[in-house]
């Protein structure tokens, strides 16, 4: 008997449902962290500030569903923006549909575990703070570098 491909492998970004393109999200945190861009470059750099509503430890948003209200600056990626978003880390599986590289062996649809995301050193998992034990004018000074696939 023949298995279907699984759905990242068969479907647009555009065809997926909203729990596919939910699914595909593979948990790192990186996207919720503070970046900055000077004025002279257009490079986006991240910080170890975390958005208040990540739990720094698990990576998850701790209001996932409120975080637009609570968090009126925070991104929601859908198919129509994503193009927009070109500071996505190289990891994120987004891009990577986008690019037509694939999900990486670690992502938790490919591993089968939440977990493996935290083990390959891909989520931000205990190296951030949160954003409300830091002055914003600190930012600058915390700037972080990650491993990127």
């Amino acid at each position: 008997m023949n298995k279907s491909a699984p759905f990242w492998e068969e479907k647009s970004l555009e065809e997926m449902s909203k729990e596919e393109w939910e699914s595909l999200c593979d948990g790192c945190g990186r996207c919720c962290l503070q970046k900055i861009q000077t004025e002279h470059e257009h490079l986006v750099r991240y910080t170890r500030v975390a958005c208040r509503l990540l739990d720094v430890n698990t990576c998850q948003c701790t209001n996932y569903w409120r975080r637009k209200k609570l968090v009126p600056e925070c991104v929601t990626l859908n198919p129509d923006n994503l193009k927009e978003f070109t500071w996505l880390p190289s990891s994120c599986a987004y891009r990577r549909i986008s690019e037509k590289r694939g999900l990486a062996e670690w992502h938790p649809l490919v591993s089968g575990t939440s977990d493996s995301v935290h083990k390959a050193g891909i989520s931000v998992s205990g190296m951030v703070i949160s954003e409300k034990n830091v002055h914003p004018d600190d930012f600058p000074s915390l700037v972080i570098e990650f491993r990127t696939d």
